[in-house]
């Protein structure tokens, strides 16, 4: 696992090759940066399932109520297959962009 800090985020990137060791790593560091904006990059050595995707929809969900943002990083995935406010995205690009444009709708109140 790679983690990259931010001045408004944290990128955090899998460099294993199961998916199980890499969930199981990155709960332990998502416990630590409960109150951060976390970009986790899922690169496509990791052999990844819909529902593996899923076990990652509670923790958006929480990240949302704390005020934070959470995106997913995977050219790979079709997002139609996902819930709308389930961020996925194919480029580190968009996903910064997401967070900016979360960033701004909870300065702005929404």
């Amino acid at each position: 696992m790679q983690i990259v800090k931010k001045e408004n985020l944290t990128i955090i990137s899998s460099d294993e090759d199961s998916f199980s060791v890499f969930y199981d790593a990155f709960l332990i560091e998502e416990k630590k940066r409960q109150e951060e904006n976390i970009i986790l990059q899922v690169f496509e050595n990791i052999n990844v399932s819909k529902e593996e995707f899923l076990l990652f929809l509670d923790i958006a969900a929480l990240k949302k109520e704390n005020g934070t943002s959470f995106v997913i990083v995977n050219s790979d995935i079709d997002v139609d297959d996902f819930p709308e406010d389930f961020n996925i995205v194919p480029t580190l690009q968009e996903a910064e962009d997401v967070i900016e444009m979360e960033n701004i709708e909870r300065a702005l109140g929404f």
